[in-house]
Protein backbone atom coordinates (compact mmCIF):
# COMPACT_ATOMS: atom_id res chain seq x y z
CA UNK A 1 0.00 0.00 0.00
CA UNK A 2 1.01 3.60 -0.62
CA UNK A 3 -0.08 6.75 1.18
CA UNK A 4 0.24 10.02 -0.67
CA UNK A 5 0.52 12.84 1.86
CA UNK A 6 -1.01 16.05 0.49
CA UNK A 7 0.29 19.04 2.41
CA UNK A 8 -1.55 22.29 2.97
CA UNK A 9 -0.91 25.95 2.28
CA UNK A 10 2.47 27.31 3.45
CA UNK A 11 3.81 23.78 3.72
CA UNK A 12 5.88 21.47 1.57
CA UNK A 13 6.97 17.89 0.94
CA UNK A 14 8.84 18.12 4.25
CA UNK A 15 5.83 19.08 6.34
CA UNK A 16 5.91 17.92 9.93
CA UNK A 17 2.81 15.73 9.59
CA UNK A 18 4.13 14.16 6.41
CA UNK A 19 7.44 13.33 8.07
CA UNK A 20 5.71 11.96 11.17
CA UNK A 21 3.49 9.78 8.97
CA UNK A 22 6.50 8.42 7.10
CA UNK A 23 8.42 7.71 10.33
CA UNK A 24 5.37 6.01 11.86
CA UNK A 25 4.94 3.75 8.84
CA UNK A 26 8.64 2.88 8.72
CA UNK A 27 8.51 1.69 12.33
CA UNK A 28 5.01 0.17 12.49
CA UNK A 29 3.91 -0.56 8.91
CA UNK A 30 7.05 -1.17 6.80
CA UNK A 31 4.84 -2.51 4.01
CA UNK A 32 3.36 0.98 3.52
CA UNK A 33 5.27 3.47 1.36
CA UNK A 34 4.66 7.16 2.04
CA UNK A 35 4.89 9.51 -0.94
CA UNK A 36 5.33 13.21 -0.11
CA UNK A 37 5.07 15.33 -3.27
CA UNK A 38 5.79 19.05 -3.17
CA UNK A 39 2.56 20.70 -4.29
CA UNK A 40 3.46 24.38 -4.27
CA UNK A 41 1.97 24.97 -7.70
CA UNK A 42 -1.18 26.33 -9.34
CA UNK A 43 -4.29 24.35 -8.33
CA UNK A 44 -4.86 22.80 -11.76
CA UNK A 45 -1.29 21.46 -11.70
CA UNK A 46 -1.75 20.07 -8.18
CA UNK A 47 -4.95 18.31 -9.23
CA UNK A 48 -3.35 16.77 -12.32
CA UNK A 49 -0.24 15.69 -10.39
CA UNK A 50 -2.33 13.90 -7.78
CA UNK A 51 -4.57 12.23 -10.34
CA UNK A 52 -1.48 10.89 -12.15
CA UNK A 53 0.05 9.66 -8.89
CA UNK A 54 -3.16 7.87 -7.91
CA UNK A 55 -3.63 6.40 -11.39
CA UNK A 56 -0.09 5.04 -11.54
CA UNK A 57 -0.12 3.56 -8.03
CA UNK A 58 -2.66 0.86 -7.21
CA UNK A 59 -3.76 0.31 -3.60
CA UNK A 60 -3.18 3.97 -2.75
CA UNK A 61 -4.71 6.23 -0.09
CA UNK A 62 -4.57 10.02 -0.01
CA UNK A 63 -4.03 11.82 3.29
CA UNK A 64 -4.59 15.55 2.99
CA UNK A 65 -4.30 18.37 5.51
CA UNK A 66 -6.17 21.68 5.23
CA UNK A 67 -5.97 22.76 1.56
CA UNK A 68 -4.52 19.30 0.94
CA UNK A 69 -7.79 17.93 2.29
CA UNK A 70 -9.69 19.87 -0.35
CA UNK A 71 -7.49 18.48 -3.13
CA UNK A 72 -7.74 14.94 -1.69
CA UNK A 73 -11.52 15.15 -1.64
CA UNK A 74 -11.58 16.47 -5.21
CA UNK A 75 -9.24 13.73 -6.46
CA UNK A 76 -11.21 11.06 -4.58
CA UNK A 77 -14.37 12.20 -6.35
CA UNK A 78 -12.55 11.97 -9.68
CA UNK A 79 -10.75 8.64 -9.19
CA UNK A 80 -12.50 6.78 -6.36
CA UNK A 81 -9.25 6.73 -4.37
CA UNK A 82 -9.76 6.46 -0.57
CA UNK A 83 -8.77 9.53 1.42
CA UNK A 84 -8.22 10.68 4.98
CA UNK A 85 -8.81 14.39 5.50
CA UNK A 86 -7.29 16.41 8.36
CA UNK A 87 -8.98 19.71 9.21
CA UNK A 88 -9.91 19.99 5.52
CA UNK A 89 -10.57 23.23 3.73
CA UNK A 90 -13.75 22.82 1.72
CA UNK A 91 -14.22 26.42 0.57
CA UNK A 92 -10.78 27.67 -0.53
CA UNK A 93 -12.43 30.10 -2.93
CA UNK A 94 -13.78 31.78 0.22
CA UNK A 95 -11.09 31.19 2.85
CA UNK A 96 -8.25 32.34 0.57
CA UNK A 97 -9.95 35.66 -0.07
CA UNK A 98 -8.24 36.88 3.09
CA UNK A 99 -5.27 37.63 0.83
CA UNK A 100 -7.25 39.95 -1.46
CA UNK A 101 -6.95 43.16 0.54
CA UNK A 102 -5.81 46.01 -1.69
CA UNK A 103 -5.78 43.90 -4.86
CA UNK A 104 -7.14 44.91 -8.28
CA UNK A 105 -9.87 42.33 -9.05
CA UNK A 106 -9.55 42.95 -12.81
CA UNK A 107 -5.95 41.77 -13.03
CA UNK A 108 -6.26 37.97 -12.94
CA UNK A 109 -2.50 37.50 -13.17
CA UNK A 110 -1.89 39.67 -10.12
CA UNK A 111 -0.03 37.81 -7.37
CA UNK A 112 -1.99 38.04 -4.13
CA UNK A 113 0.17 35.79 -1.96
CA UNK A 114 3.39 33.80 -2.03
CA UNK A 115 3.41 30.67 0.09
CA UNK A 116 6.38 29.62 2.19
CA UNK A 117 6.97 26.86 -0.38
CA UNK A 118 7.09 29.27 -3.31
CA UNK A 119 3.61 29.11 -4.88
CA UNK A 120 2.66 32.52 -6.29
CA UNK A 121 -1.10 32.55 -5.77
CA UNK A 122 -2.99 34.69 -8.27
CA UNK A 123 -6.56 35.84 -8.75
CA UNK A 124 -6.84 33.30 -11.57
CA UNK A 125 -6.11 30.56 -9.05
CA UNK A 126 -8.92 31.78 -6.80
CA UNK A 127 -11.19 31.66 -9.82
CA UNK A 128 -10.16 28.02 -10.42
CA UNK A 129 -11.15 27.16 -6.85
CA UNK A 130 -14.50 28.90 -7.38
CA UNK A 131 -15.06 26.83 -10.52
CA UNK A 132 -14.15 23.59 -8.71
CA UNK A 133 -16.17 23.82 -5.53
CA UNK A 134 -16.86 20.77 -3.42
CA UNK A 135 -20.61 20.34 -3.65
CA UNK A 136 -20.84 16.58 -3.10
CA UNK A 137 -18.88 13.47 -2.16
CA UNK A 138 -19.07 10.72 -4.76
CA UNK A 139 -17.51 7.94 -2.64
CA UNK A 140 -18.46 8.69 0.99
CA UNK A 141 -17.51 5.27 2.35
CA UNK A 142 -13.97 5.75 1.06
CA UNK A 143 -13.43 8.94 3.06
CA UNK A 144 -12.60 9.57 6.71
CA UNK A 145 -12.43 13.08 8.15
CA UNK A 146 -10.64 14.10 11.35
CA UNK A 147 -11.48 17.59 12.59
CA UNK A 148 -10.38 19.55 15.63
CA UNK A 149 -13.12 21.68 17.18
CA UNK A 150 -10.46 24.17 18.25
CA UNK A 151 -9.33 24.90 14.66
CA UNK A 152 -8.49 28.61 14.77
CA UNK A 153 -8.09 29.08 10.99
CA UNK A 154 -11.03 27.24 9.41
CA UNK A 155 -14.55 26.96 10.80
CA UNK A 156 -14.67 23.29 11.89
CA UNK A 157 -18.46 23.19 11.83
CA UNK A 158 -18.66 23.94 8.11
CA UNK A 159 -16.55 20.91 7.15
CA UNK A 160 -18.21 18.70 9.78
CA UNK A 161 -21.72 19.53 8.54
CA UNK A 162 -20.78 19.13 4.87
CA UNK A 163 -19.10 15.74 5.14
CA UNK A 164 -21.69 14.30 7.53
CA UNK A 165 -24.46 15.43 5.17
CA UNK A 166 -22.71 13.40 2.47
CA UNK A 167 -22.57 10.24 4.57
CA UNK A 168 -18.86 10.48 5.42
CA UNK A 169 -17.55 9.38 8.82
CA UNK A 170 -16.32 12.47 10.67
CA UNK A 171 -14.31 12.27 13.88
CA UNK A 172 -14.79 15.63 15.60
CA UNK A 173 -12.42 15.97 18.53
CA UNK A 174 -12.67 18.71 21.19
CA UNK A 175 -10.10 21.50 21.44
CA UNK A 176 -6.96 21.09 19.34
CA UNK A 177 -5.71 23.44 16.64
CA UNK A 178 -5.50 23.79 12.87
CA UNK A 179 -1.95 22.42 12.67
CA UNK A 180 -3.10 19.34 14.58
CA UNK A 181 -0.05 19.45 16.83
CA UNK A 182 -1.06 16.13 18.45
CA UNK A 183 -0.95 14.39 15.05
CA UNK A 184 1.49 11.77 16.32
CA UNK A 185 -1.16 10.62 18.79
CA UNK A 186 -3.78 10.42 16.03
CA UNK A 187 -1.74 8.17 13.74
CA UNK A 188 -2.67 4.83 15.38
CA UNK A 189 -6.37 5.76 15.09
CA UNK A 190 -6.05 6.73 11.44
CA UNK A 191 -3.97 3.73 10.45
CA UNK A 192 -6.56 1.36 11.94
CA UNK A 193 -9.07 2.80 9.48
CA UNK A 194 -6.98 2.21 6.36
CA UNK A 195 -8.08 -1.37 5.64
CA UNK A 196 -11.75 -0.41 5.94
CA UNK A 197 -11.42 2.57 3.62
CA UNK A 198 -9.48 0.57 1.05
CA UNK A 199 -12.02 -2.26 1.10
CA UNK A 200 -14.98 0.00 0.27
CA UNK A 201 -16.10 0.07 -3.33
Amino acid sequence: MKIIYVHGLDSSANSMKGLLLEQYCQHNHPDIEVIRPDLNAPPYDVFQTLVKLVSSNTDTVLMGSSLGGYFSSLVSNHTGCPAILLNPSIQPHVSLQRFLKGQNPDNKASIIYQTAGGWHMSLAHLQWFAEHQLTQVDHPKRLLVLIKAGDELLNPQIATDFYRSQGVEVILQPNGDHRMTDFELQLPILMQKLPVLSAQR
